[in-house]
């Protein structure tokens, strides 16, 4: 298989363990051999587990690329968008990815899936399925369709000619009312959920029309300028050979606490005690002090380092606008080499906690408003200071002046304690360097 997954989002749906880093399918809820996993890596385990040849490419924003290595590794194929420009955009520059970059043909067939459903490994045969009609050609698209289960007004339908498990498309429909959806259903039609599959010359066919572009690379350099569209508007509604697969497995839409919560491994996670009186309540708890809950019904109760979210169940789907308001940094943030949590902020410094995976390396950069102060509390690396390399080991204390260039290595897993002195601090006071 050839697929390209689609990860984006900004993170509000699963406030406050989602934010513009860490969005909803690096959280880990889900288990496997009784191992906690997100969904990016169930995602990716499902498939490698249907085709351990699969070639799959990521596609996300350049906020998530460091979480994506971090828990699926450096060899990970990724696509970085330098911004957000919707799916039409991300999908283009993908498929150019795969083209110019990695030597995929025009002739090739390519999946394109969002990242973030909850699924069974039929989903990822069916996927499989959907690339192998793709590559003969019975259509320019081919789309899977999910088997409602209910008459949503969060989906958009597609209108089959029939109802056999494989139809021309007859129309798209927008997300409607529940008595329009109710009509939609009688006419066999299944909801849209992003799933699209096409020759690869096709698309860069139709974005050449579209964009002015040579290459990945005149693309991703002009990729500011593109206009926000999505694959639905730019593409497939304006294409009249479309082919659809009806899909009728296991499938769920975790995009709120209220469906996280149907399919998540454990009721609790973390520090959580529940009396005797509490009823269909889960509680996720990423702080170290316990949570205790008494006489709770009906709940979500979620925290983290970037706050505390109590709701009824059913109410945490309308929380977006809520979020919004809330403006702060991430506090918590995956980075390919390890993570970075963030301890305590005062006016002139910062107290983060930095974890490293053994192997990993940072970046060799420097700051220019803000000084650091690195105390190693377990474990073992090196650090080098200006050129200057000295062994690191627990209870060491190095201070780095502003201006000066710097970088750690893990030997084993390196747990420090960094202190950011400064007027100025702020993520983007970084500049990078080889080493070398």
């Amino acid at each position: 298989m050839n697929i390209i997954l689609l990860s984006g989002g900004s993170g509000m749906r699963l406030w406050p363990l989602s934010n513009d880093v860490r969005s909803k399918q690096f959280i880990k809820l889900f288990k496997n051999k009784n191992q906690y996993e997100s969904m990016v890596q169930r995602v990716y385990r499902q498939i490698t587990a249907v085709d351990a040849n699969a070639k799959i490419t990521i596609a996300t924003s350049i906020s998530q690329a460091s979480a994506i290595k971090n828990q699926l590794g450096e060899k990970t194929s990724v696509c970085v968008e330098p911004c957000r420009r919707d799916t039409f955009p991300a999908i283009t520059l993908a498929v150019a990815y795969l083209h110019d970059e990695l030597g995929f043909s025009e002739n090739e067939a390519v999946v394109v899936c969002p990242v973030d459903p909850y699924v069974d490994y039929s989903y990822y045969e069916a996927v499989k399925t959907l690339q192998e009609m793709a590559e003969q050609g019975g259509a320019n698209l081919t789309l899977m369709g999910i088997e409602p289960t209910y008459p949503s007004e969060k989906y958009g339908y597609i209108i089959p000619e029939s109802g056999e498990d494989v139809s021309k498309v007859k129309a798209f429909k927008e997300k409607p009312d529940v008595e329009t959806a109710k009509k939609y259903l009688t006419q066999h039609a299944l909801w849209n959920a992003g799933i699209f599959a096409f020759k690869i010359g096709y698309l860069l066919d139709k974005a050449h029309g579209m964009i002015d572009f040579v290459n990945y690379r005149s693309l991703y350099d002009k990729y500011d300028t593109l206009t926000k569209i999505s694959f639905d508007y730019a593409v497939v509604e304006k294409e009249s050979s479309v082919q659809v697969l009806r899909y009728g497995g296991e499938w769920k839409d975790v995009g709120t606490w209220n469906m996280m919560a149907e399919v998540m491994a454990d009721k609790t996670k973390g520090k959580v005690i529940l009396d005797e009186t509490c009823v269909n309540i889960n509680v996720i708890n990423e702080l170290n002090i316990p949570i205790l809950c008494m006489g709770c019904k009906d709940m979500i109760i979620a925290a983290s380092d970037d706050g505390i979210l109590i709701s009824d169940k059913e109410r945490s789907g309308q929380m977006k606008p809520y979020v919004e308001k809330i403006k702060t940094e991430a506090r918590y943030v995956e980075k390919s080499w390890g993570t970075y949590k963030v301890i305590d902020e005062q006016p002139g410094s910062m107290t983060i906690k930095v974890s490293m995976k053994a192997g990993e390396r940072m970046s060799y950069h420097m700051h220019n408003e803000r000084e650091e102060v690195w105390t190693v509390i377990s474990g073992n690396g090196k650090a080098i200071v200006d050129g200057i390399e000295q062994a690191l080991r627990t209870g060491d204390v190095i201070t780095i002046a502003a201006g000066c260039k710097h970088t750690v290595s893990a030997i084993t897993a390196l747990d420090m304690i960094e202190v950011q002195l400064g007027n100025e601090i702020c993520v983007t006071d970084k500049v990078k360097f080889p080493i070398g």
